[in-house]
């Protein structure tokens, strides 16, 4: 089952009312928390454990992925994307699943066979997640190429490019051979459990908001500021990796 969009409620007609202000908040909130949002990080205090430890230290790794998940803000943009139109919890449980599936696999793949890509361009990549999947949910494929994409194939394949970006940034930490894959596996399930909190999150806000008036009126502002974050942290990977050359 595809997810719904805006195709057929007149996608691209600007509501007359002004929850712009929802996007110069979101703009606000992603400047301000630009250094972990944009590059996957984690922590300096997790950084350091990460190097130091070794050894079997599953609760430490869950713990970890756990709050990685909840604080990583380009993840939780393209799951909220993802959910935005799924009404039924059938298909929720789908495409978040499909997701996990994706970046756990390249999560345990990129970090054991040192699979080696520029953090610059593929966080530059998730956020241009964000941006497709606003698109997707505003009918713009529809509108401009006449087609809708295979919703379920987009999600797979941005979910392992999401996993990219963290088996990228845990290589550059170094982590212990010792314990590696129990302690990634561990970490990975950290992952999904902040998923799993994130989204329960999400849904019950979203419950709320799909029972009021607004929720039509507002939801093509909604994608508009989802996407112009996508596009703010695609520019701000691109300046980095440009920055850093």
């Amino acid at each position: 089952m595809h997810s719904h969009s805006m195709s057929g409620v007149g996608a691209f007609t600007a509501p007359s009312h002004r929850p712009l202000l929802l996007f110069f908040l979101l703009v606000t909130a992603l400047f301000l928390g630009m250094p972990e949002a944009m590059a996957h990080a984690v922590a300096e205090g997790d950084k350091g454990f990460i190097q130091e430890s070794s050894g079997v230290l599953l609760l430490p790794f869950i713990y970890m992925g756990a709050k990685h998940m909840m604080t990583g803000y380009d993840h939780l943009l393209f799951l909220f994307g993802v959910i935005f139109f799924l009404y039924r919890l059938k298909d929720v449980g789908l495409y978040v699943t499909l997701f996990a599936v994706g970046h756990s696999v390249t999560l345990l793949l990129g970090v054991l066979t040192e699979i080696s890509i520029s953090s610059y361009i593929i966080d530059a990549i998730i956020g241009f997640s964000v941006v497709y999947k606003a698109l997707d949910n505003l009918g713009a494929f529809q509108r401009w190429f006449g087609f809708q994409p295979n919703t379920k194939a987009a999600t797979l394949i941005f979910g392992l490019l999401h996993g990219f970006g963290l088996a990228t940034k845990i290589q550059e930490y170094e982590i212990s051979p010792d314990g590696l894959i129990p302690n990634l596996l561990a970490f990975n399930v950290g992952v999904e459990i902040g998923q799993l909190l994130a989204l329960s999150a999400i849904l019950i806000l979203m419950g709320y908001w799909r029972r009021t008036a607004s929720f039509w009126r507002h939801a093509y502002t909604a994608n508009v500021a989802m996407m112009s974050a996508g596009f703010l942290l695609m520019g701000y990977q691109i300046t980095g990796l440009f920055i850093s050359a």
